[in-house]
């Protein structure tokens, strides 16, 4: 009866278990995410920032190269002695050679390597195999000297000819095109210089055809054979100048190519670079940039490569796409033959605006005697500046080479 009482006066509901709490983390789950995901990006950070890659993570591998002696054995092995210990020696002998003897390569068999400097990043083609040195000596043999070149201005360098001053003759003046200067001295005078040539056969052999020899043909040191173009170009009697490829702002989006002069290079390695440039053809009056905008405007960079050129007899073209260009300046201070480019005339490659850039051009030598203009080698620009010469000695302006332009400006 007691039992049934404590049941009956027991109140309702208060005999349930109660649900056990599940335990919390005190994060959620997105907050974890963010956790580790800040912590990835950090290492990353850290990683780019303090570690010294300058190839910037390239993959590179490194090979150990012998010498021609390293696979022949260093001494002699003991000869076998006599009986049956002899015998087993020997075989012991020749199992231990044929596991450590490394596989020589099959006659003939060659390969190329690449080797970065790890400071610099400058790379290295290295071929490896019997006749490595017959194969790279034909890879890089250098170009082939030009017709009509003079033999006592070249200088042999490790990439090929190069130009001197001998005898008290300087390329500027011995490759300098024919012109009446003393014509050129009593009345206003314009010179064209049509660049980026020698890349594309076709376009280059256009504007050598069709231009009057009096205008000046830029070439840049790029294509299969820049100087076999060049050497037509100086057959058809225009002088020809070359193009050095320079850094410019947004390099290395706007990249003009191989072997290009940059600011963050050493003077000897620009100068290294200066001559692989050099060696590529022959004959050129003087140098001018290839892009450059920034190489043009860093004075130590740019006065050494002034320095050498004007050792070498070579005048110096600013193209004048560099307001800040200290070219000007450098070129005095050597006393070198320098001129600029007034007039960019197909900016806008349209027939109307080029001929407004070539009245421009005309305008320009009244006034102070004498102007040049740069163009590039597009048809319209090749075709506008043909029909433009034509009638320009009728309005008295004379059509002149750069080196003429150039040596008035001087005297001026």
């Amino acid at each position: 009866m007691t039992e049934t009482a404590d049941d009956l006066s027991a109140p309702l509901g208060q005999d349930k278990p109660r649900r056990k709490r599940r335990p919390r983390l005190p994060f959620t789950a997105m907050q974890a995410l963010a956790v580790l995901l800040g912590l990835f990006l950090l290492t990353f950070a850290g990683f780019a920032i303090f570690n010294k890659d300058p190839l910037g993570g390239e993959p590179m591998t490194r090979i150990a190269i012998r010498e021609n002696g390293a696979d022949k054995s260093p001494a002699e092995k003991p000869a076998a002695g006599h009986g049956q210990d002899g015998k087993q020696d020997s075989k012991q002998d020749g199992k231990h050679d044929s596991q450590e003897t490394p596989k020589q390569a099959a006659p003939g068999e060659q390969k190329t390597v690449t080797m970065i400097d790890g400071s610099t990043g400058a790379r290295h083609d290295v071929v490896i195999g019997e006749d490595a040195g017959d194969k790279a000596g034909a890879a890089s043999a250098p170009p082939p000297v030009m017709a009509g070149i003079n033999p006592k201005l070249l200088e042999k360098s490790r990439y090929g000819m190069i130009p001197v001053v001998a005898d008290g003759l300087k390329p500027f003046n011995v490759y300098a095109a024919d012109a009446d200067r003393a014509k050129a001295a009593k009345m206003p005078v314009v010179a064209i210089v049509i660049g980026g040539l020698g890349v594309g056969a076709a376009k280059t052999t256009d504007a050598i055809m069709r231009l009057p020899a009096a205008v000046t043909l830029a070439f840049t040191p790029y294509g299969t054979d820049p100087g076999k173009l060049a050497e037509r170009a100086r057959a058809q009697r225009h002088e020809i100048f070359l193009q050095i490829p320079m850094e410019p702002y947004d390099f290395p989006d706007n990249d003009p190519g191989p072997q290009t002069l940059l600011t963050s290079l050493s003077a000897d390695q620009n100068m290294d670079r200066l001559y692989w440039h050099f060696s590529r053809m022959q004959g050129y009056a003087g140098i001018t940039n290839f892009m450059g905008a920034r190489f043009i405007a860093t004075e130590p960079a740019m006065q050494p490569i002034i320095r050498e050129a004007a050792k070498r007899g070579l005048g110096f073209f600013d193209d004048g796409s560099s307001p800040r260009s200290i070219a000007a300046q450098a070129a005095a201070n050597q006393a070198m033959p320098f001129g600029k480019g007034d007039i960019a005339i197909d900016v806008v490659p349209t027939p109307t605006e080029i001929d407004r850039a070539l009245n421009k051009l005309e305008s320009a030598a009244r006034e102070r005697g004498a102007a040049v203009g740069t163009a590039s080698a597009l048809p319209v620009s090749i075709e506008r500046i043909g029909a433009w010469t034509k009638t320009l000695g009728d309005r008295g302006i004379l059509l002149v080479p750069l080196t003429t332009a150039m040596l008035k400006s001087k005297s001026s």
